[in-house]
């Protein structure tokens, strides 16, 4: 299951100009910690793995998953290679083009499920277990 979003803040690093005008640009931090809280419960539900993917570099994301604690992967796409296979939402902002909040759900190598789009983003990992719990493996 990947989990995709934008951009997370980082201490002491500005937002691009106008973030929080953005719709669905807010809330990447708080819906890390979402899934980081509901980490278990989501592999419970058939969520083998959890992974959480934005254009931002590989260094950019190794700090959010130590300075949040997660219990998974966040991976870097910072040439935007899944957008061109997908054709998925981005936005631009502040000269950089980023991804819009959505999951895709992969099981048997195949994308089953995609949700789009998604808010609140920190109820996003509770959206996903709902979503899991009543649409489990055949």
């Amino acid at each position: 299951m990947f989990y995709i979003y934008p951009l997370t803040d980082r201490p002491g690093t500005d937002l691009p100009e106008g973030w929080d005008s953005i719709p669905g640009a807010r809330g990447c931090t708080s819906e890390a910690c979402s899934f980081r809280d509901h980490h278990e419960d989501l592999h419970d539900a058939s969520a083998t793995r959890v992974l959480g993917l934005s254009s931002q570099d590989t260094d950019y994301q190794r700090e959010v998953v130590e300075r949040l604690r997660l219990p998974f992967k966040m991976l870097s796409d910072p040439a935007l290679a899944v957008v061109g296979a997908l054709d998925l939402p981005t936005f631009e902002v502040g000269g950089m083009t980023l991804y819009k909040r959505l999951t895709l759900i992969i099981r048997d190598g195949a994308i089953e499920h995609a949700r789009y789009p998604i808010f609140p983003p920190n109820e996003h990992a509770q959206q996903v277990l709902t979503w899991l719990r009543g649409n489990p493996p055949r």
